[in-house]
């Protein structure tokens, strides 16, 4: 006779390698590094200041 087998213990596991697959698709689709979130900080306050520079004095 075998071992017995806690049933739970694999659902769970099987839960937890398909959210992590799910997690890796959507870092692939949506994620971004730091050192890119950054940058497109730093450019869009560079274009706000450059376009508040050109403003018109009344």
């Amino acid at each position: 006779m075998g071992k017995p087998v806690n049933l739970n213990r694999f659902r769970k596991e099987k839960a937890r390698a398909e959210s992590k697959a799910r997690a890796d698709q959507n870092a692939v689709a949506f994620g971004r590094t730091k050192a890119e979130k950054n940058a497109d900080k730093l450019q869009q306050e560079k274009q706000k200041r450059d376009l508040d520079g050109h403003e018109l004095d009344e």
